[in-house]
């Protein structure tokens, strides 16, 4: 399972990732709005947006992309571990906390 994380603190990108291989799912995490985000970020199995650190425009271009891909939006406004782990517990079947 793919998953791209939107938002969240630079600082835990790694931490981020790390925690979403425990699940299974390979991630990419942009944590900072960056020219041609919406190509860069494929047609993933699942959106997970930490709304608390991103900006207002950065949500609203998230979703139009995901309502146009058919992905499957989570948001979450905590951008926490335990906020991930809680996202990819309902998202994810072969979880291991």
């Amino acid at each position: 399972m793919s998953v791209v994380i939107i938002g969240g603190n630079e600082c835990m990108v790694c931490k981020y990732k790390e925690t979403c291989r425990k699940y299974g799912c390979s991630a990419k995490v942009y944590a900072k709005e960056k020219g041609g985000f919406s190509k860069r970020m494929g047609t993933p199995d699942l959106m997970i947006l930490f709304t608390g650190t991103v900006s207002h425009k950065m949500v609203n271009s998230a979703v139009s992309e995901a309502k146009k891909n058919r992905i499957p939006v989570a948001r979450s406004h905590s951008s926490s571990l335990a906020a991930l782990n809680d996202v990819l517990s309902k998202y994810c079947a072969d979880g291991t906390t």
